[in-house]
């Protein structure tokens, strides 16, 4: 009877111990009378409250209790403690967090000697709770449990673990990087070098990193990056066989395309123990794909702090994944960088060819000129009106030809780099209306407007004075070539800073699809309405690389069907202009004036607008063939006519639309 009641008796005193969960019914299993905390039915109220409240709470709570520090806790702190529960029921607090007690003892004991309490946020704490020292963080507060007199009895701790969290930011931080740094690698080994770089700012998740490239035969690896070891150690081999063991199974994870874990690497010499004092003991061999091949190995160590769980793993794989990816791009890069040079060479042959082959050309397009000029002199008057139109036409195309062979040579000069200005201080304003000036007379002819605005401007402006004169002219001559009615204004305006040159003109307008366009040289809007089709394609091109020598900016604005407006804006000053090539005003080379060859061109573009029309030779009578002539040239036209006239009917017709609408309206025996 005696020990039914003294069961009884214990069983009454822990009815406040009903609850509590699994953690309540250990601490009713224990036998507490030998402990310092004597038999449950003798704990103080405080104590019994305090145990209330923490095995009642869903919220992971520990008891720290009295100068023995004897440690109770809740179901939700029980997976903190890993393999040292059940034990550390009752066991004290310091023997059961031995390993971190140099941080929880200082808390502790100010909980205890001034009844304040303490938070923690985030704090690291190496922790042995599953076999080995455990890189862990948590947040926490220490609380004191006050008895009936208001003394200090013992702590209540709240905790919660966001060892999760802190390693997820910090792994998520270098996978950002990674991918802020590496992509930005022109070749692989770059690449390879700013990912190692990268790497090696978290020698916490990676204690050392070693990069490897496969060579294109894929029988060897190179080290192209290393963090954490040095090239050339016993664990970073410079080269390594793929059909060897070698040190790391680089060769498998190649021919399997699939990370393999390497143990046991004590057997590999010193490695890093940063930040830790220990080695990693397990590494990672991660391949790096790139589209269904192994380009490259990732050899990675194990933290020694962590272990290899999934969110572990899967931070390598995003790992080897956005290195894959840089070394991916970096290969393409380098690949279109080859091209680009390959490229390079062959413009620059090219733009040697067009220069050398220009150059060689005005020598006998000079002395074709010369000799045509002197028969086209005063005395001509006395040849035969035939002889004359052909020496006229000669003399014309000689002329044309020689503009096309300047600007290629020009062209060729700005884009081999040899091209030189001389700039003056310029009045600019009087130097282009001269310049425009010389287009009165096509205009005139072709019943368009001209009109020249060029106010005075407050200061000289800084302008190579041949290279301005090609600037206006190949823009004057554009407009004229597309403005069939209308108007063409060329107008200069001071804008303070500067000065504003505006071609604008009435003609057919481009589409808005065409404009990004239309400064690529031999780019040519297909089907465009023009007074010719002829040229080289180069001339809004040359003009850009004009303005651009000058420091300047040139757009356009334009509308299908109204017309467009081309605007070279310059800078007052010489600041932005290379000193070696500032001259004088009077030192200024002038030379001869371009503007001749330009208005003569433009005035065969009218010659090709004359309606389409019948030529009957002396020879031809009304029974000859009947023959058609098209072509956009006038001369070629006009000389191809003037052959076959002798002996046919000849007619003549400027483009296409206009051959098919005399072929539509009478019947021809050949057309040219």
């Amino acid at each position: 009877m005696t020990d039914l009641s003294a069961v009884t008796r214990r069983r009454s005193a822990a009815d406040w111990l009903v609850e509590g969960g699994e953690m309540g019914e250990l601490i009713r299993s224990v036998d507490w009378s030998g402990s310092s905390v004597g038999p449950i039915d003798a704990w103080p109220q405080s104590l019994r409250t305090a145990l209330g409240i923490c095995l009642s709470s869903r919220f992971p709570m520990a008891i720290w209790w009295g100068p023995e520090i004897v440690q109770f806790y809740n179901d939700g702190y029980r997976p903190f403690l890993g393999a040292k529960h059940p034990r550390s029921m009752g066991q004290r607090g310091n023997e059961c967090w031995a390993e971190i007690w140099h941080v929880c003892e200082p808390l502790y004991r100010r909980v205890m000697a001034t009844g304040e309490s303490t938070w923690s946020a985030d704090l690291q704490l190496l922790m042995e709770r599953n076999g080995y020292l455990e890189e862990t963080y948590f947040t926490f507060s220490y609380s004191p449990i006050r008895g009936e007199t208001a003394e200090v009895l013992g702590n209540l701790i709240t905790v919660t673990e966001t060892t999760g969290r802190v390693l997820g930011e910090r792994r998520l931080r270098t996978l950002r990087d990674l991918g802020a740094l590496a992509i930005g690698g022109k070749t692989p080994e770059e690449a390879m070098r700013l990912a190692a770089a990268t790497l090696s700012a978290n020698p916490a998740d990676v204690p050392f990193a070693l990069l490897y490239l496969i060579d294109e035969k894929g029988r060897s690896a190179r080290l192209a990056a290393a963090s954490g070891l040095a090239p050339g150690a016993p664990a970073s081999p410079v080269t390594l066989e793929l059909a060897d063991g070698g040190t790391w199974p680089i060769g498998r994870v190649v021919s399997s395309g699939r990370s393999m874990v390497a143990g046991d690497l004590g057997a590999l010499g010193p490695l890093p123990r940063e930040p830790w004092t220990d080695p990693a003991h397990t590494a990672l061999v991660l391949p790096l794909l790139s589209g269904e091949a192994v380009a490259g190995v990732l050899v990675a160590g194990v933290s020694p702090r962590r272990e290899l769980d999934d969110a572990y793993r899967s931070f390598y794989d995003v790992l080897a994944s956005q290195i894959a990816t840089a070394l991916t791009n970096a290969r393409a890069h380098e690949e279109e960088r080859k091209r680009a040079e390959v490229l390079a060479a062959v413009d620059r042959e090219k733009t040697r060819f067009f220069s050398n082959v220009s150059h060689e050309f005005r020598t006998p397009l000079t002395l074709l000129l010369g000799p045509l000029e002197e028969l086209l002199a005063p005395r001509a008057q006395a040849l035969p009106q035939e002889d004359r139109e052909s020496l006229q036409t000669a003399h014309r195309n000689g002329l044309r030809l020689l503009k096309l062979v300047n600007t290629l040579l020009d062209f060729s000069r700005i884009e081999a780099g040899r091209a030189h200005a001389s700039y003056a201080p310029t009045d600019l304003a009087k130097l282009t209306a001269e310049l425009a000036s010389n287009f009165s007379s096509a205009c005139e002819k072709a019943g368009l407007r001209l009109r020249v605005e060029c106010p005075p401007l407050h200061e000289p402006v800084y302008v190579d004075r041949g290279m301005w004169e090609k600037i206006v002219l190949n823009l004057l001559s554009n407009a004229f070539k597309f403005t069939f009615e209308g108007e063409i204004e060329v107008a200069l305006a001071d804008t303070g800073a500067g000065v504003e040159l505006r071609v604008r003109d009435t003609g057919i307008g481009v589409a808005a699809r065409e404009i990004p366009r239309l400064f690529e040289r031999f780019h040519r809007i297909e089907g465009a309405k023009a007074r010719t089709h002829e040229g080289s394609g180069i001339g809004l091109a040359f003009v850009q690389e004009l303005v651009h020598m000058h420091g300047g900016e040139i757009r356009v604005d334009s509308e299908l069907g109204r017309g467009s407006t081309f605007t070279v804006c310059l800078r007052f000053g010489s600041g932005h202009l290379p000193r070696e090539h500032l001259v004088a005003e009077d030192a200024a080379t002038r030379g001869a004036s371009n503007a001749p060859a330009y208005v003569e061109e433009a005035l065969g573009w009218l010659r090709g607008d004359a309606a389409p029309g019948l030529s009957d030779g002396a020879g031809a009578s009304r029974s000859a063939a009947r023959v058609l002539v098209v072509d956009d040239n006038a001369d070629m036209r006009e000389y191809v006519a003037r052959l076959l006239r002798e002996r046919w009917q000849v007619t003549s017709a400027a483009d296409g639309r206009e051959a098919l609408e005399l072929l539509g309206a009478q019947a021809f025996d050949l057309v040219i």
